[in-house]
């Protein structure tokens, strides 16, 4: 090993103890990239990286969806329009055993494709779901479980933070990705769905049958759900009818969403600066993580660690399975203890190259990087999800939701195998429309 792979190395172990510390994970990066730049060729041009990486950032117009995009599902949830979505699933699914926890996910999944993040949609399906689920005699579990659960949809479902942040990163089509992820989507809700009937009929208790709502009731919530009908066609249709680009379309939504929470007096002045805060929080931490993980990917790639560790990897001659069933194990562990942008910006640099020289697929391994983070966000021991959730309604003590989560930790575990096993899944869109 040389003294630069040593270094790099060593960089490495400092990130983590940091990481571990409690030390921001954008700033971490950052202080180990500089201190190692500086270390490996000089302080002048590393400092300048503070410079060069931010600049980078803040003009790229690829990041600058993801703000927009996050404006979009904070203005959709101040107007109101994840509520109506709650509703309309509520009148289709209620009236089945489990009923309401068929519209959680189902909403979820719907809200997931306007808001684009896993937490916030937790956040939101605290406040909108779970109140109705306790209030109609659901076991506190079981309701928990299932918001923690869907929330994770947020991150598989298009349009995606996470799959933007990776086709930025890795400079893959975010287009190929939106399209690689749909089919892997609807998936997850049918096996949530699924493992919701196999629940509810193990165990009775949990839940709760409702009533059949007539057809004009339904018709009456679908009319007044015309708005977040709106929203979600208008996105996901203008993408992939080839109407807008991503940047347009996530300009689109956010002034769409601004425009119906304005026209149907749902958006108060109070709401709409509330939802600028939360953006501009929510951005400035993503955008910090990037700008470290840029500075520190840099100083990776100058210490050799990368290509050392993709090199001592392939020496073991070991079967590309094995390799696969490692990265995965190792993502779930990660997923579990990190958050999800940290935990795949931090190891993109090593681990992107090993897909790559295995001849994997990176669109692929895009999705399938995206679910087993997913898998991690409600993982014990820590699981991201949990912890928000948990924030939210302190009443509702951890082992409560881990045990909710169970039925649905074992549908993506399922999933994800189906998925490593049948690669088609994920790119037969893509390749049907071109983008592949």
């Amino acid at each position: 090993m040389t003294d630069d792979m040593a270094l790099g190395l060593a960089g490495f172990a400092v990130l983590f103890l940091m990481i571990l510390l409690q030390v921001p994970v954008g700033v971490a990066m950052a202080l180990v990239g500089v201190v190692g730049t500086g270390i490996l060729i000089g302080f002048e041009p590393a400092l300048a990286l503070l410079a060069i990486e931010p600049s980078a950032a803040l003009a790229s117009e690829s990041l600058a969806v993801i703000a927009m995009f996050l404006l979009m599902g904070n203005l959709a949830h101040a107007g109101g329009l994840s509520a109506e979505l709650y509703r309309l699933a509520d009148d289709a699914f209620g009236h089945l055993k489990g009923g309401l926890i068929y519209a959680t996910i189902g909403t979820c999944a719907g809200f997931g494709a306007i808001s684009g993040s896993s937490v916030a949609t937790t956040a939101t399906m605290a406040r909108v779901a779970l109140p109705e689920m306790l209030d109609r005699g659901y076991a506190r579990s079981i309701a928990a479980g299932a918001i923690a659960a869907g929330g994770t949809l947020g991150m598989i479902i298009p349009p995606s933070l996470v799959l933007i942040l990776y086709g930025v990163l890795t400079e893959n089509s975010i287009i190929a990705l939106f399209l690689a992820a749909i089919v892997p989507g609807c998936l997850a809700v049918v096996f949530y769905f699924l493992s919701v009937g196999v629940t509810v009929r193990l165990a009775p208790t949990l839940a709760r049958t409702g009533q059949r709502k007539s057809l004009s009731t339904q018709l009456t919530t679908l009319k007044q759900s015309w708005g977040v009908l709106a929203l979600i066609i208008a996105v996901t249709g203008g993408i992939y009818g080839g109407v807008f680009t991503v940047p347009e379309a996530a300009s689109v939504g956010a002034s769409l969403a601004l425009l119906l929470g304005v026209v149907r007096k749902k958006l108060t002045r109070s709401s709409f600066f509330e939802s600028l805060a939360e953006t501009a929080s929510s951005t400035g931490m993503i955008f910090i993580i990037i700008i470290g993980a840029s500075i520190y990917s840099y100083f990776a790639t100058l210490s050799g660690l990368p290509n050392a560790a993709v090199q001592g990897i392939q020496s073991l001659g070991l079967p590309d399975w094995a390799l696969l069933g490692a990265l995965l194990l190792f993502y779930l562990a990660l997923g579990a203890i990190f958050d999800t942008i940290a935990a795949m910006v931090l190891t993109l640099p090593v681990v992107y190259p090993l897909i790559i020289g295995m001849g994997y697929d990176p669109i692929w391994w895009g999705v399938i990087n995206i679910v087993v983070l997913e898998l991690g966000m409600i993982t014990p021991p820590f699981g991201i999800n949990v912890f928000v959730l948990h924030g939210m309604r302190s009443d509702l003590p951890l082992g409560q939701i881990y045990r909710g989560i169970v039925p649905f930790l074992i549908a993506d575990i399922l999933r994800l195998g189906l998925l490593v096993s049948v690669p088609a899944l994920s790119l037969w869109l893509p390749r049907q429309l071109g983008w592949l």
